[in-house]
């Protein structure tokens, strides 16, 4: 299915859930402890997400809600200095930091980007990889923006999402309250949006989190 190009004013799927991230007096440090240790499972398990992305030297990739950055560098060493890395987030604070993280690393091919909510902000094919990670339950508006990576993504490039498994009786009542929906619906979603699914990927670190990868048709 062909993505829809939304034309009237689109209605969140969870108002709110971005609330504390768009507070102008955000406190960056307090999310680098939050998202930054090794009780997270994306952040015990990093090494082995970026491996499983299998990115080679030139590869143009998207970090989609890079917060406070944490995979910034790895990311930038492994499309090498042919490649690049656009780190997308909606709160001016976290891209600020992206950048101030690159300048010190001398990361030169990375680009902090501010985007909106229901649009990446990139040209179309611009990039050969998105990568979503415990950020698409924070979508509020998953078709538009969905219909925005489409486009940026080349024919054929890779989509990557990250996310908690929703498992009503089994799953956290964090996770059940936050995360508005399951694997399954989100991955109709992504579909939906014109991708196709190729595999769950076994993240061996993984026991709350899930990684799934789709195809750009």
């Amino acid at each position: 299915m062909a993505p829809e190009t939304a034309t009237a004013p689109a209605q969140s799927v969870k108002p709110g859930i971005n609330k504390s991230f768009l507070d102008p007096d955000l406190d960056v440090d307090q999310w680098i402890k939050r998202f930054e240790v090794e009780s997270r499972e994306v952040f015990r398990a990093r090494d082995q997400i970026v491996k499983q992305l299998k990115l080679k030297p030139g590869d143009r990739i998207a970090d989609v809600g890079t917060g406070t950055g944490l995979f910034v560098e790895p990311f930038s060493l492994a499309v090498g200095e042919k490649g690049w890395v656009f780190a997308l987030d909606i709160v001016p604070k976290f891209v600020e930091r992206v950048g101030k993280i690159s300048d010190i690393l001398d990361l030169k091919n990375v680009t902090p980007v501010l985007c909106g909510q229901d649009d990446v902000r990139l040209p179309p094919a611009s990039i050969d990889a998105a990568f979503i990670c415990d950020v698409y339950h924070h979508f509020e508006y998953p078709s538009r923006s969905m219909a925005s990576l489409h486009k940026a993504i080349v024919p054929g490039g890779q989509l990557i999402l990250i996310d908690f498994e929703r498992i009503p009786g089994k799953s956290r009542e964090w996770t059940l309250g936050h995360v508005r929906a399951g694997k399954e619906t989100f991955r109709k979603e992504v579909e939906d949006a014109g991708f196709e699914f190729v595999e769950e990927v076994k993240i061996p670190a993984f026991e709350e989190n899930y990684f799934l990868r789709f195809k750009r048709k």
